[in-house]
């Protein structure tokens, strides 16, 4: 088993690959259909996701998907459980197996993430519908003012991610470890290099405590950025010197992969991001990518719920999947973007 979960954490980050995060909860699916005026109804998001999943081209690209639950169970309209056909495309399914960010009992504006309970029968369940890897993400605010994150918040969250990770490992996933450091806030990029610092230590003394093969999992970590609200924003060398100076600090090089959340990032953002930082290499893991947004809020809108603009979309997906592989090898300009029209 443990071969396997290295040979399936290490092809989700093959060269030139990252996966796209397909997992949207109900309420958060919904949001992004009101955006275009589509109804977020179950034949729409399977539509919607049929029409990422049948791209071609993407393959190239996208070594994996992560579904939310309904979407593990949901078919292509030839009757092709999406599983199967992300296989037949040699792209690997993957499953969203937390619950969300609940509030921290007795830590006013924080959280920490539900969904171990019957995580083990869950797991059992979807590994017998074909997901081979997985996905637990953890929310950590900073907000000075309050003087958050608490060391409590980091505690619990890190210690869920590695309970997360063994159950995953002891059933046949691979576990995407996802702590995520909010960009929301006025703070410095010095203050987001300490906290997720702060993060990640913790992250990693609770997978060692909990006997986690680091070689059987992947890192989705936030990039080091400026707060959404500071005036002063970094820019793309700063943020890569930091981002790729705290992981090679933290994170050790048993871990095969690195792929990082887009974070409310601006789709070229994002992709000129994870660009500098493998100019940069070489590195210990794969730097790669394991974007939301990023990869299809252009598909989204090119779509507009309208069968009618599924070759729109799908041009647009690719776009940005072809734009963030190249970021991944350090071939990314920004002349690639005019290939967009």
């Amino acid at each position: 088993m443990t071969n396997a979960l290295h040979e399936t954490a290490s092809a989700l980050v093959s060269q030139g690959k990252g996966i796209l995060a397909a997992d949207e909860s109900g309420g958060t699916i919904k949001k992004r259909f009101d955006s275009i005026g589509a109804e977020s109804s179950e034949d729409n998001r399977r539509a919607y996701r049929e029409m990422l999943f049948t791209t071609g081209g993407a393959e190239q690209h996208v070594s994996g998907v992560i579904l939310f639950d309904e979407t593990l169970r949901q078919s292509g309209s030839d009757g092709t459980a999406f599983a199967k056909l992300l296989e037949s495309k040699g792209i690997i399914p993957g499953i969203k197996v937390d619950l969300g960010a609940k509030p921290l009992a007795l830590a006013p504006g924080e959280t920490v993430t539900d969904g171990l309970d019957g995580l083990r029968e869950r797991i059992e369940e979807y590994v017998g519908l074909g997901a081979r890897f997985a996905k637990w993400r953890a929310v950590i605010t900073i907000d000075e003012a309050s003087g958050l994150p608490s060391d409590y918040c980091i505690d619990v969250n890190a210690h869920a991610l590695a309970r997360y990770a063994a159950l995953c490992q002891e059933g046949g996933l691979v576990p995407i470890v996802e702590p995520e450091v909010l960009m929301d806030g006025d703070h410095s990029i010095e203050t987001c290099l300490d906290v997720t610092t702060r993060t990640l230590k913790k992250v990693y003394e609770e997978l060692a405590v909990q006997k986690v093969d680091l070689a059987g999992t992947l890192l989705k970590p936030n990039m080091i950025v400026s707060g959404k609200g500071n005036a002063r924003q970094a820019d793309v060398e700063e943020v890569a010197e930091k981002t790729v100076g705290c992981l090679t600090a933290n994170v050790p090089a048993e871990v095969p992969g690195i792929v990082f959340l887009s974070g409310g990032q601006s789709d070229e953002a994002a992709t000129a991001h994870l660009d500098a930082m493998n100019k940069r290499g070489p590195h210990p893991w794969a730097l790669s990518f394991s974007y939301g947004r990023a990869l299809q809020a252009a598909a989204l809108d090119a779509w507009k719920g309208d069968a009618a603009n599924l070759e729109a979309g799908q041009k647009a997906y690719l776009h940005r999947a072809t734009c963030n592989g190249a970021a991944c090898r350090g071939e990314y300009t920004p002349e690639m973007e005019q290939a967009a029209g």
